[in-house]
């Protein structure tokens, strides 16, 4: 892992792919990371407006003193995330119609009933969330299971698109533009500006995204 100072007052913890190391061990060791910061940070031994968590690294932004928050970081060891999962999993309702499950069975070699009882039956975790306010990033499947976008983005992907695209699965929060595989929908909102937090699903929420 490297720290990185960013601007005057933020930190960003590199945890890159090296040694041999695969997305899944990365994206293992940045929830490790978000964790074992947002713990410290309850117990009031880092100070940190934001932690942000992406791909392959974690941002803590709103640092009074970085150079004495790195030494700090750099002599702690994270846990590993599936210490942190007493919490069950949130339950995502999903009618499992969408327009690619097709191409998802042939990129597998499987029968779309396969697929279907594959996402239904795996753990997710939420990574991280970006591209659009509260599309969470759901990582759970296996590395060779990662699957191309599609070449042609849609202009306009529904609320509530349930998807897959490289490693991940994801749901469309709003309307938007979209390359990612649909499998499904559904109708749980997943953002709601006057809610705290509005984003319902955040980064180290379990999900298990079941047949409705």
């Amino acid at each position: 892992m490297r720290i990185r100072p960013v601007g005057a007052h933020a930190l960003l913890l590199d945890l890159a792919p090296g040694n041999g190391s695969t997305p899944a061990d990365v994206a293992t060791q940045v929830e490790a990371w978000r964790a074992e910061l947002a713990h410290r940070r309850d117990l009031g031994e880092l100070t940190a407006l934001e932690i942000v968590p992406a791909a392959t690294t974690v941002l803590l932004d709103g640092v009074p003193d970085p150079e004495a928050a790195a030494g700090s970081i750099a002599g702690w060891t994270p846990r590993p995330a599936t210490d942190r999962s007493a919490t069950g999993p949130v339950e995502i309702p999903v009618t499992y119609d969408g327009a690619d499950l097709p191409i998802v069975a042939e990129h597998w070699a499987v029968t779309v009933p396969t697929v279907v009882q594959r996402l239904a039956g795996t753990d997710f975790r939420v990574a991280f969330c970006g591209f659009a306010p509260g599309f969470p990033y759901l990582t759970g499947l296996p590395g060779e299971l990662a699957l191309p976008r599609l070449p042609t983005p849609r202009p306009r992907v529904p609320t509530g698109s349930v998807a897959l695209a490289g490693p991940y699965a994801g749901i469309y929060p709003s309307p938007s533009p979209g390359g990612w595989l649909l499998v499904g929908r559904t109708g749980l909102p997943l953002f709601d500006v006057t809610a705290d937090p509005p984003t319902r699903l955040t980064p180290g929420t379990r999900v298990r995204l079941v047949p409705a």
